[in-house]
């Protein structure tokens, strides 16, 4: 029911002053304006507008009552903040000025710095609410005052936060600070990303890589520059595959393979190869015969992941995924030692065997965390081969499980049952 006229006029000083402008009855109603806020707010609960301000009016009634019975303010005022739940979705709260900040419930004291400034939350290094030092992680309450603690050799936000904060405003520049902040690593990260797929793919960079075609990535995934797209490889945006294989196809469009008669006489010849070698374990090994194939510790390959052979001394051929670290770090005079290999068509092979994989689960450690993970493989039927963890001071840590999968689709499905226990942040296959 509020109504008034509101405007700002300066002075011949300069000065800028606000008039508000009513007649004595809206004044009087502008007195109860938190009733007036209510006016224009739906009921959360299904229940009319009307009965739910209803509801709130004798609410402030009994404020009221309150008020007349204690003689103590701060009693008053620690049985007001308690009772104001009316804004249940918000939390209000002020600046050590008197300054009223609405944020999201659940709201912390970083919620609280960016929602100042982006360069506030970038620097803070703590907090003190009502004149007292709190974590970071503390619950902002309804009338506290906080005051946010600041340092010029603060190293910036932690990736930690992004679990803390509850405002999307927040998140977004603690995410927009990273990009920011490590663009040239990125840049650099990207750019050798690429090349080593470029290399494990037996892709020629210089052929690929053209102007015409950067250029067409660039338009496709809407980026300004190449730069940019290899920022975006460097920090995860983008998968190095994706952006060479299109390149690839382009390249290959423009210059259409010739096939001669040699050719299919050679491709004839190594089908035929194909077909008659196999290494007992559903691996079709390109080109070698008689020589013993084993499945590489380091990344563990399963059935649907690409794979790549490396021919090691005296020990057959190693089987590695093709984003293995170990793979991908081969110095390039080694590198005619990596062979072509792939899994046999599952139509074809009658063996239904079991293939050891790794997981890295990264958490923020609870009581029976472990418990549950276990709990949930179990009940999957997974036979687990090891479990090492690591936590650290701060409560976050990593789970290193080792279990027996069939192929690559079981254990997505493992993964995307694992990442709803609770405390999980991120899961990781290991690469080396």
């Amino acid at each position: 029911m509020y109504q008034s006229i509101h405007t700002t006029l300066i002075g011949s000083s300069g000065q800028p002053f606000e008039v508000q402008i009513r007649t004595w009855e809206m004044h009087k109603a502008a007195e109860f304006g938190i009733a007036a806020h209510w006016k224009y707010k739906v009921a959360s609960d299904g229940k009319k507008v009307e009965d739910s301000e209803e509801e709130k009016l004798a609410w402030l009634r009994e404020v009221l009552e309150w008020q007349q019975e204690m003689s103590d303010n701060k009693e008053f005022m620690s049985l007001l903040k308690s009772d104001l739940d009316l804004f249940s979705d918000s939390v209000y709260c002020f600046t050590p000025k008197g300054e009223v900040k609405n944020l999201p419930a659940g709201s912390t004291p970083i919620d609280f710095a960016y929602s100042i400034h982006s360069a506030v939350g970038n620097r803070m290094i703590g907090a003190r609410v009502n004149g007292r030092l709190v974590t970071i992680d503390y619950e902002i309450k309804n009338g506290d005052i906080i005051e946010i603690m600041t340092s010029q050799n603060s190293k910036g936000p932690s990736r930690d936060w992004l679990n803390v904060v509850k405002s999307t405003q927040a998140k977004n520049k603690i995410n927009q600070w990273f990009k920011n902040e490590f663009k040239e690593e990125n840049i650099t990260r990207g750019r050798e990303m690429l090349i080593a797929y470029c290399k494990a793919k037996l892709l020629d960079m210089n052929e690929i890589g053209a102007p015409k075609y950067r250029e067409a990535i660039q338009r496709k995934y809407g980026f300004r520059d190449w730069d940019s797209v290899l920022a975006a490889i460097g920090h995860g945006g983008l998968k190095e595959g994706q952006i060479a294989n299109r390149m690839q196809e382009l390249y290959e469009k423009d210059h259409p393979k010739v096939v001669s008669d040699e050719d299919i006489i050679r491709e004839t010849n190594e089908q035929n190869r194909r077909n008659n070698i196999h290494s007992g374990n559903g691996i079709v090994v390109k080109g070698i015969h008689d020589l013993a194939v084993r499945f590489s510790k380091c990344c563990a390959p399963v059935p649907g992941d690409e794979i790549i052979g490396f021919v090691t001394r005296g020990r057959g051929i190693s089987i590695h995924r093709t984003d293995c670290v170990n793979i991908l770090s081969i110095p390039e005079t080694e590198r005619n030692r990596i062979i072509e290999a792939e899994w046999e068509d599952s139509a074809s092979v009658s063996r239904e065997g079991k293939y050891s994989a790794e997981i890295k689960i990264v958490v923020n450690n609870r009581p029976a965390l472990l418990a549950d993970i276990t709990r949930l493989l179990s009940e999957a039927g997974i036979s687990i081969l090891a479990l090492n963890t690591n936590m650290g001071k701060t409560g976050v840590g990593t789970v290193a499980v080792s279990f027996e999968i069939g192929n690559r689709e079981e254990l997505e499905q493992i993964i995307t049952k694992l990442r709803t226990v609770e405390s999980v942040i991120d899961i990781t296959r290991t690469t080396g």
